[in-house]
């Protein structure tokens, strides 16, 4: 009951990440950049010792894209957020379980990924390879903010584990 209950609060402080990621004015000419606030909740719960981690990470994530698409935005930002967070996530998952990444490395790993995973969606949707050419820019962008979120969530994950202890 008590797991539950904070899987909730996870869920509300992503939603509250992404109205504030939607709020922020962070562009530089291309579309899709964000910062991916909420995927520092995803990363926290990836690297949560109770066992069950990925699966609650999988869990929040999903009902986050879909609770905020619908609350923020529209439905194709429903189909790239999913496309995007299926592949981050499954290479955050490699990444994390070969132990050869660090928080940050695997937060990169999120961040490049997603932002393939959108690319891969744009190119069926509008049904072209030229959208390609935004690759690069993709990459140094989730480079950048996975390094900052790793970097946050490395901060932020000793007070997590101390609060876990102290709770039960």
């Amino acid at each position: 009951m008590r797991r539950t209950a904070e899987l909730g609060l996870f869920l509300a402080l992503a939603l509250i990440l992404s109205y504030v990621e939607s709020l922020i004015p962070f562009s530089f000419g291309i579309p899709g950049i964000k910062l991916g606030l909420p995927n520092l909740i995803v990363l926290l719960l990836l690297y949560d010792e109770t066992g069950n981690g990925a699966r609650e990470a999988l869990l929040v994530n999903g009902l986050r894209i879909v609770l905020s698409g619908f609350l923020f935005s529209n439905l194709y930002a429903i189909l790239y957020a999913l496309a995007g967070a299926a592949f981050s996530f499954l290479v955050m998952l490699l990444g994390r379980r070969t132990k050869r990444f660090s928080m940050v490395g695997v937060s990169i790993l999120g961040g490049v990924f997603h932002n393939i995973g959108q690319i891969l969606v744009a190119m069926l949707v509008v049904e072209t390879f030229a959208v390609a050419y935004y690759v690069p820019f993709l990459i140094i962008a989730g480079t950048v903010t996975g390094a900052i979120l790793g970097l946050v969530g490395m901060e932020l994950r000793p007070y997590l584990q101390r609060i876990g202890r102290n709770g039960e």
